[in-house]
């Protein structure tokens, strides 16, 4: 290899690692089991981006939906979802199933 494109690789490697992150954004699972969010309240960290992991294991669709969190997202029966929120500021941010408002409802608290 010529030191012409070693140069270029070891400078695309220096430019890739200086625009990666450096950590991770938070993960937090949310499961819905027989039409309830598990667990009904989460607590995340304020001010930060976070990754919301959706499970769910019923057999039916349902939508997550949050008019403060500016969310809606249907998620097939045994499956999962990624949502990203935030950074949110204090506070508490209520959620809940399209498909079964009167069981399916949650809420995400920031601190």
């Amino acid at each position: 290899m010529s030191i012409r494109i070693r140069k270029f690789i070891f400078l695309k490697l220096l430019w890739l690692a200086y625009i990666s992150p450096v950590s991770a954004t938070p993960e937090f699972k949310i499961e819905i089991k027989n039409h309830l969010f598990y667990p009904a309240e989460l607590t995340v960290p304020s001010n930060t981006k976070i990754k919301l992991r959706i499970f769910n294991r019923d057999s039916t669709p349902e939508e997550f939906e949050s008019y403060e969190l500016n969310r809606e997202k249907v998620i097939m029966g045994n499956s999962q979802t990624v949502i990203f929120i935030g950074p949110l500021k204090p506070g508490e941010y209520p959620y809940f199933g399209e498909f079964h408002p009167k069981t399916a409802q949650g809420k995400i608290i920031a601190k």
